[in-house]
């Protein structure tokens, strides 16, 4: 009994200690780290498995504390979707900690936080977690848990949740009629903006456009998201325009649009534009077309590869249709080059999975029909080219395509670019060639009419497949109906079974709260300690600051001393007016943690002159910094880059026979971080090792040894914001390279 006690204190101390000790990191271009907590009102428990976004970005994953963790900026809109309570949406202000108070939940689907045994798991979630695993790749299976998700007693909100989720397969195997029903029904039983958005998207695509219009404008009036609200804008556009109502579908995009920028919703922004341009183009307004469609290719080269290579397809396919076969070849050619590149890159990674490959099978089938192929680029480039009767360019490009839909088994297009050569070879008169691709052509057609035939038969099995699940899920639907008056029963029996557990949890929460007020005492403690050791950091930067300066004077005033040894007056005082100037600056900044980057910039500038000015036939020198990276952005600890510098001249360089390089090069290395190399082709540090003195030898490098402490300390303050990799330069030895990563 004392040992659990004990371990019970433990665990509930390094729940505290964690929580408090999470701090969230901020990222690149505003977006930080939000620590994110979803909790019971009646007992302030946390809740798992609740769907938590941003934007784009969705997690229903927690730690064992039950902590969500996003990535978001200022006024992005939070939203919390759960089968067990309303729909919750909170506008972030700033990378503070949310918590997120919900009430109404079935107090038999509770999880203590704090209990030592872990109840019964939610079968139901389980369930369907299972069913939306297997969405993709077995339907039988993803509808047999539904199945049993619907014989579970459950609340209404998650009976609406199920039907939800069994409206999404249907919608994923393209069943839309029955995908329909169920969300309706879902809809009846409880209603959420979600799924009457998803029922919006259902219809369009059952090209039920009148009823989709309805739904879209009925959620066009309602509090939505602005991820949302963007949705249903671009869907209510493109049932506008299906129908051939251009301004109403163009009013619609550009609202869209509107919000998409003005709240940084990158995805939508060049798909909006593309669709603006389309506008234009069916309005035969060709000027327009061609300036939004130019617009959109601009923005599509600045998001993702994948996303960027869709829009500038639907580019690609407005100049072909407006004529602008030039262009389109041109376009469709840069596309093929990236395509060709990816599939390289693919099939190497195919080598690696096949396992994977085998079990994404069935996916790949119903995804590879819309893909980008090289087989379709190709043909769409021949066809081009035999528009233009430019012959020779159209028969390479067509046979191209007829290689490698063969290769890949695209049936399809093997067909239509088979006809389109034997078109091509009949108008240029060579007619023997022109009837054996004939020949080719009907065999073709034959072989797909079979396996057209055999599609149809397995649609047929799938679709009596799905009919018999549903059947039998209607039938439970019904048998439901008959047990309510039981289940009543069941629940009254449950909440009597509660009400008298509640008088045990009085003393048990009487017992907790002891532990609690032992355990705030021993965390203010802990808290003292972190003062006290953020206290000792500050006190050693600033002692590391204070023995950097007169070592980097003194090295300084060594080359002064050279240039007067040799009664170099005019030399010596242009040194020391140059030297003033640098100490001034190092003055300045000697109480700062990190200074402006682009001020460490112009004191390494003027300690390299200076250096160099003495050791002009020694080395050579070169600064360059990217002129994309935003310098203002990054801040730097003063004098951190300037001992490497010195080490590179003074134990590399300055031994070299012949005159040699130092070169100082600042690049962008990742979205958040910056890359400062400096490399000089001097003697190497092996060598450099070897020709000091044993007096050197036995001093050790104050600046090096100083610059490690301080960077050790500051990386433990600002997590791993620096850090340093010391290389040769070349396999001989020669040469050093420093590398120090830097980030915002």
């Amino acid at each position: 009994m004392n040992l659990k006690y004990y371990i019970s204190i433990f665990l509930f101390l390094a729940v505290l200690l964690s929580i408090n000790a999470q701090q969230p990191m901020f990222g690149n271009e505003g977006m930080f780290e939000v620590e994110v907590r979803v909790v019971d009102k009646n007992n302030n428990e946390s809740i798992k498995n609740v769907e938590i976004s941003v934007n784009a970005y969705t997690t229903t994953d927690s730690d064992i504390y039950g902590v969500y963790r996003v990535k978001a900026r200022v006024n992005d809109e939070l939203i919390a979707r759960h089968p067990d309570f309303e729909t919750v949406r909170y506008t972030i202000k700033s990378n503070e900690e949310i918590k997120i108070v919900v009430e109404g939940l079935p107090s038999e689907k509770r999880r203590s936080l704090f209990s030592f045994k872990t109840k019964k798991k939610d079968i139901y979630i389980q369930l369907v977690d299972s069913a939306n695993f297997y969405k993709k790749k077995d339907i039988d299976k993803s509808l047999c848990f539904i199945e049993e998700a619907l014989e579970e007693n459950q609340t209404k909100k998650r009976n609406a949740n199920t039907y939800k989720i069994l409206a999404d397969i249907y919608f994923y195997w393209k069943q839309y009629d029955i995908a329909i029903s169920n969300y309706q029904i879902s809809l009846q039983i409880y209603e959420k903006d979600e799924t009457l958005l998803q029922l919006a998207k259902t219809q369009f695509l059952a090209k039920k456009y009148e009823e989709s219009e309805e739904t879209y404008k009925k959620l066009k009036g309602r509090n939505l998201s602005n991820y949302d609200k963007t949705e249903v804008l671009q869907g209510l556009g493109d049932v506008l325009l299906t129908k051939k109502e251009f301004k109403e579908a163009k009013n619609n995009y550009e609202e869209g649009l509107k919000i998409a920028e003005n709240k940084s919703l990158n995805e939508f922004i060049p798909d909006l534009n593309s669709k603006i341009a389309n506008v234009y183009a069916k309005q035969g307004n060709l000027r327009k077309a061609n300036s939004a469609y130019s617009n959109t290719l601009k923005i599509a080269s600045e998001d993702s590869e994948r996303s960027s290579l869709e829009v500038k397809q639907e580019v690609a396919d407005f100049l072909n249709e407006t004529m602008q076969y030039d262009d389109e070849i041109k376009l469709r050619k840069e596309i093929l080059k990236k395509v060709d590149r990816n599939k390289i890159v693919r099939r190497r990674e195919e080598k690696k999975n096949k396992a994977l490959k085998n079990e994404k099978k069935t996916e790949d089938k119903i995804t590879k029909k819309d893909s980008l192929t090289s087989q379709k680029l190709n043909y769409k480039i021949g066809n081009a080219y035999l528009l233009k009767e430019e012959y020779p360019e159209a028969i390479e490009y067509l046979e191209k395509s007829i290689e490698e839909a063969d290769e890949n088994e695209d049936l399809e297009v093997q067909k239509h670019a088979t006809r389109k050569l034997s078109e091509v070879y009949s108008t240029v008169g060579d007619y023997v060639k022109a009837l054996k691709t004939y020949k080719e052509f009907a065999e073709i057609v034959d072989t797909l009419y079979i396996k057209k035939e055999q599609e149809i038969y397995q649609i047929k099995r799938l679709t009596k497949k799905i009919a018999d699940n549903q059947s039998r899920i209607a039938i439970l639907e019904k048998d439901k109906e008959l047990s309510v008056s039981k289940i009543n029963v069941a629940i009254k029996d449950k909440e009597l079974t509660v009400e008298k557990s509640k008088k045990q949890q009085i003393a048990i929460y009487s017992l907790i709260g002891g532990l609690f007020l032992m355990s705030l005492l021993t965390f203010y403690k802990h808290r003292a300690n972190q003062k006290q050791q953020l206290a000792n950091n500050l006190l050693a930067l600033k002692s590391m600051r204070s023995q950097m300066n007169p070592h980097f004077i003194f090295n300084a005033l060594n080359s002064v001393n050279s240039y007067i040894a040799v009664n170099d007056e005019r030399n010596a005082n242009r040194y020391l007016s140059e030297f003033s100037a640098l100490m001034r600056s190092v003055l300045e900044n000697s109480d700062e943690d990190f200074i402006p980057f682009s001020k460490e910039i112009e004191l390494l500038e003027l300690y390299v002159k200076l250096e160099h000015n003495r050791f002009q036939d020694k080395f050579g020198y070169e600064i360059d910094v990217d002129n994309t990276i935003n310098i203002d952005e990054y801040r730097i600890p003063p004098m951190l880059l300037q001992p490497y510098i010195e080490n590179a001249i003074w134990h590399g360089l300055r031994y070299r026979k012949e005159k040699g390089h130092l070169k100082i090069s600042i690049t962008q290395k990742e979205e958040d971080a910056i890359s400062i190399s400096i490399q000089d082709d001097g003697i190497g540090r092996k060598r450099s090792l070897e020709m000091k003195t044993k007096n050197q030898l036995k001093q050790k490098s104050k600046g090096m040894s100083t610059i490690k402490n301080r960077i050790a300390i500051l990386n433990d303050m600002y997590q791993d914001k620096i850090a340093v990799q010391i290389s040769d330069l070349n396999e001989d030895g020669s040469g050093t390279k420093v590398e120090l990563t830097l980030k915002k």
